[in-house]
């Protein structure tokens, strides 16, 4: 982990194409813009991880699926 002192007005880059900007610093509180392509998803951490774990439940294999009422009208 690299870890940076910033002042507002001063960057952070991250490749060629990402800028980080520190806009304003308040107590505990930092604001920051990030420039970015739009192809690069940039999310709070907190959203991420949500994201992540609903993935990840999507993803597993159900347990306990009763198909006979995927198709309701289909009769044996």
């Amino acid at each position: 982990m690299l870890v940076l002192t910033r002042h507002p007005k001063q960057q952070i880059m991250i490749g060629d194409d990402i800028v980080i900007n520190i806009v304003e610093v308040n107590g505990d509180n930092v604001r920051i813009a990030i420039d970015a392509p739009r192809n690069v998803k940039v999310y709070r951490g907190e959203i991420y991880r949500v994201i992540k774990e609903e993935n990840r439940k999507a993803a597993a294999p159900a347990d306990n699926i009763d198909l006979s009422q995927a198709l309701p009208n289909v009769k044996d």
